[in-house]
């Protein structure tokens, strides 16, 4: 290449260096390919001890049980999705653990399992030296600019694709201002992975074996704890007593732990300590803060953990999961959304949503509590949330409580009693029972003598992270009558959940595999057999017609005896159906008195499914449709909240329909159920806890402007628990068109609203209420 001399970089009498402690058990796996020698060669003369494994010749379990302190892939011939054996099931399970570090293909491995996709780069190079572009940061610390680097690939990491988790981390540079070109380098943002596309450990590459002695300096699984490692002199060994630190057989500690000694539950009890502390020293964050937005009474509605756990449609209660990934599995389920998947346990039956805040192993965080709660706002018999963190001071708790857990975990083994008495108190104190979490019969004895009235049995030892699905049948023995018995971790299908039915156990606490799944309800079904109310065929359920503009007595009664559910005056001065004061009582006085032809049933089971959580707009709904007679609802628009509270007790009305800009708290306001217009993508509209049914109109109202039947499609469709009264352009002979264009979200449309489509002339026409509510009657959803 035109300016780049081809200068052998190798070391030709190399020295080894001093061998490193913490590359003690470095890990290379063989992609099939020559220059892993060369990668080999450079490590062990930067002083690490490495073990080469062929990619297809140990399992991922094997590879767990080496307890590697490094991984490294190399590079190799083929696609990274398919010709790279162990790499990517190695690459998900220690990210976030240890240091890996990925070359050629080995770095392509790492932008393809983060959601990246390579392709082909438009060139073919075989042993060809390009200058380097690089942020000066990991393996290229200290580095200069324009180093020349060998590259060998057709391939690579593609700009278009590159996830929101990683970064470029060097280029070839491109173009007259030097703009970055093919991708050479990726790094993740949060964890300690790193990837070079070409070859440190070619002769012809410049500061190869400095990019790899760069390499085996870091430690630890995250950008954050490898600072944490080179910018302190002591790691406390995690056990809290008070304000101290004590190993956990009781003796002092101020000798640092080497890397891979103790356990997982060490090291991530060592980072949340400086993390937390970190963060009570930010303000609005401080334990001072907190405290005041408490005291202010700011922390959202909550509901006994204890209680709701012995609620369930099964014969046991489910503990449901939210968990992106985990030490002993690596990455999960990266990209789920928490409050999304929150609303799915709901509905599939869950009595406890319990939600991973760790952010570094578990990949959570506290806005994950705070919105999955928001999520579960108005829903009937919502779960309880349970907070899942290592928690060693009041101030987690506290933090806990305002992002609106019910509940929080406390885990025996890894807090002396004294601590953890005090924890337990100060939770009840602000009316959470805890979960306490034990794995032995020592620390059961210590749960019980606590007085804990919920107990979980850890199945997973967090020492050895082995899984014994009978730890929590072996310790049952002894637990006080009234306390209930959870069991927690490694349980993925009926079979592992058979013995706890017989034994006592009052709830199971399931996570991978409900991430894992691809449909929830069913594997609840299978997991914990079908519930009574699963087993119920859906009863048909009849489309409410509201009779919208009634301005006289008769035309209210005419619509009532057609079968009209809701009668509505619109009581906005200067509209053309606006009613006087005196018609409005009158109206009032008959929709009052009148029967419907025949009473609606409830055939929504709301009150006899209490069992299990209801979305909020088939309980609000559920009003409606529970009477004998029909509902006066009254219409405004844009008009004070203390005219319409006074309208709404001088009229008696049974609904208010808000049809203009108002906010939506009002409907909290308001004594009675609240109708509230909205435009298909109109923000608020799927907002739970506040209007009991969304009006989709496309106009103001009254204007007959027929609403796209593609749109309301699509905003159905994007919320399956939305549940709407459609209204525009609606007549008798359209009416049904519409609704079977939208069969697709049929228990979606609860009900239907017209004005227009039945007058005649400006009036209203009896005939066309009639034909109306006979059309709209005639169409039966399931």
């Amino acid at each position: 290449m035109p300016g780049l001399e081809l200068i052998d970089h190798s070391p030709y009498h190399p020295s080894r260096s001093s061998s490193l402690p913490n590359a003690s058990n470095l890990v290379l796996i063989d992609n099939y390919d020559s220059f892993t020698w060369n990668v080999y060669q450079y490590l062990v003369l930067e002083g690490a001890n490495v073990t080469v494994y062929r990619n297809d010749e140990i399992t991922l379990a094997e590879l767990i049980r080496k307890r590697p302190t490094q991984l490294v892939l190399s590079p190799g011939p083929g696609h990274p999705d398919t010709d790279t054996g162990i790499s990517h099931e190695a690459l998900k399970h220690f990210s976030g653990k240890i240091p890996i570090l990925g070359v050629c293909m080995g770095e392509q491995c790492i932008f393809s399992v983060f959601g990246g996709r390579v392709d082909v780069t438009g060139e073919i190079l075989h042993g060809k030296t390009s200058p380097l572009r690089h942020d000066s940061k990991g393996v290229y610390s200290g580095l200069p600019q324009d180093l020349p680097v060998t590259r060998y690939h057709s391939l690579a990491g593609t700009h278009a694709t590159l996830p929101d988790s990683l970064e470029v981390s060097s280029w070839i540079a491109s173009g007259p201002d030097g703009g970055k070109g093919i991708i050479m380098g990726v790094r993740h943002k949060t964890l300690l992975v790193e990837g070079v596309q070409f070859h440190p450990e070619s002769i012809l590459t410049s500061e190869g074996r400095t990019m790899l002695k760069n390499f085996l300096k870091m430690q630890g699984g995250t950008w954050a704890e490898d600072a944490k490692y080179h910018g302190q002199t002591t790691v406390p060994i995690p056990l809290i007593s008070g304000d101290s630190v004590v190993k956990m057989n009781g003796t002092s500690s101020r000798k640092p732990p080497q890397r891979g000694q103790g356990s997982i539950l060490d090291e991530i009890f060592q980072h949340r300590r400086g993390v937390v502390e970190a963060q009570k020293q930010v303000p609005s964050q401080r334990p001072s803060d907190l405290q005041a937005s408490y005291d202010l009474d700011l922390c959202p509605p909550q509901i006994s953990f204890y209680d709701r756990l012995q609620i369930s449609p099964f014969a046991l209660s489910l503990m449901a999961e939210i968990k992106r990934a985990s030490p002993s599995k690596g990455a999960i389920a990266m990209d789920i959304c928490a409050p999304a998947q929150a609303r799915k346990y709901a509905l599939a039956g869950a009595s406890v949503i319990s939600v991973l805040t760790e952010p570094e192993w578990f990949q959570g965080s506290i806005q994950d509590l705070r919105l999955v709660r928001q999520a579960l706002e108005g829903f009937t018999n919502r779960p309880a949330v349970l907070r899942k963190e290592f928690i060693f001071e009041e101030y987690q708790i506290l933090e806990a409580r305002l992002a609106g857990a019910d509940t929080i975990l406390l885990i025996v083994k890894m807090l002396d009693r004294v601590t953890l008495g005090r924890l337990y108190q100060y939770s009840q104190s602000l009316a959470m029972e805890p979960l306490v979490e034990v794995n032995t019969i020592e620390e059961m004895s210590t749960a019980i003598e606590l007085g804990a009235k919920v107990i979980g049995v850890n199945n997973r030892d967090l020492t050895s992270f082995e899984v014994d699905l009978n730890t929590t049948s072996r310790l049952m023995n002894g637990v006080p009558k009234g306390t209930i018995v959870c069991a927690l971790s490694g349980i993925s299908g009926p079979d592992d959940v058979q013995a706890y039915k017989c034994n006592g156990v009052g709830g199971v606490l399931v996570g991978e595999a409900l991430m894992r799944a691809q449909n929830i309800n069913m594997f609840v079904s299978e997991l914990l057999g079908e519930s009574d109310m699963a087993r119920e065929k859906p009863a048909e359920a009849e489309i409410l017609v509201k009779i919208c503009g009634t301005r006289t007595p008769e035309a209210a009664k005419a619509a009532i005896e057609a079968g009209a559910d809701m009668i509505g005056i619109i009581l906005v001065e200067g509209r053309r159906r606006c009613v006087a004061a005196e018609t409005a009582i009158s109206i009032s006085k008959v929709v009052h008195t009148t029967k419907k032809p025949k009473a609606e049933q409830n055939t929504l089971n709301v009150h006899k499914n209490s069992l299990k959580s209801g979305e909020f707009f088939d309980h609000s709904t559920h009003f409606i449709r529970e009477s004998g007679r029909a509902r006066l609802v009254g219409v405004f628009q844009n008009q004070p909240l203390s005219h319409i509270l006074n309208q709404q007790r001088l009229f008696d009305l049974d609904m208010v329909q808000l049809h203009g800009s108002e906010p939506l708290e009002w409907a909290s306001l308001i004594p009675v159920p609240v109708i509230r217009r909205f435009s298909p993508r109109e923000a608020g509209l799927t907002k739970r806890g506040y209007h009991a049914l969304p009006l989709l109109d496309s106009a103001i109202g009254g204007t007959g402007e027929i609403m796209d039947v593609n749109v309301v499609e699509e905003c159905l469709g994007s919320d399956l628990g939305l549940r709407v009264m459609l209204a525009g352009g609606l007549n008798a002979e359209n009416v049904e068109g519409i609704i079977q264009r939208l069969q697709t979200y049929h228990t979606s449309i609860v009900a239907v609203d017209v004005s227009s489509g039945v007058e005649h002339d400006g009036s209203q026409s009896i005939e066309k209420i009639q034909r109306f509510i006979h059309a709209v009657k005639a169409v039966r959803t399931t």
